[in-house]
């Protein structure tokens, strides 16, 4: 079984809102040898609306993108992308693949047959499937940036603290911190 593991960029004051955050080479390499090192890429249908919409124009070259950002977008087209959906059923982009019904028992079959793991990059799902208690690890990009507004993570709170431990913590030449949780409890 794989582990599912929530990663995001977030800024020092809880932000979530993907055009906060420092988009540079080194994040973008970040991002790219975390979707290399799993099996799947799991999201929401909002977000995964949000990403159908830019990167398989610039995995095709039809966008012009640095090097940094045309391979995440190589990376991204070539993984299999889960999403979770009680509405949308038609889903084009390149192994792309639906998830409905029963959230944790669709998720936690993604997670027994992905021996290299499932990436999660969705905010509200994963509220939700921390709920479920399925979420193994937690890699958050902090950026050294305070943004005043939301989307904010787990907006919608949990039901208990949640108790980790750290793996390891990365700075960035931008400031930014990488860091690598497993749950404790």
């Amino acid at each position: 079984m794989g582990l599912l593991t929530f990663s995001i960029n977030v800024t020092l004051d809880g932000c979530i809102d993907h055009e906060v955050g420092i988009a540079d080479d080194e994040t973008h390499a970040y991002y790219t040898r975390l979707l290399e090192e799993s099996g799947a890429m799991l999201w929401g249908r909002t977000t995964y609306e949000m990403m159908e919409d830019a990167w398989p124009a610039v995995a095709r070259g039809e966008t012009d993108a640095p090097p940094a950002l045309r391979d995440w977008a190589v990376a991204l087209e070539a993984t299999p992308k889960y999403v979770v959906s009680a509405t949308r059923q038609d889903f084009p982009w390149t192994n792309s693949h639906r998830i409905h019904g029963d959230l944790r028992t669709g998720v936690q079959r993604l997670k027994d047959e992905t021996r290299d793991g499932v990436l999660l990059g969705s905010g509200m799902l994963a509220t939700e499937l921390d709920r479920l208690d399925l979420i193994d690890e937690y890699r958050f990009l902090v950026h050294p940036r305070i943004a005043g507004h939301g989307p904010t993570l787990y907006e919608r709170g949990l039901p208990a603290t949640r108790r980790l431990a750290l793996v390891s913590s990365t700075p960035f030449r931008s400031g930014a911190i990488a860091l690598h949780y497993r749950r404790a409890d």
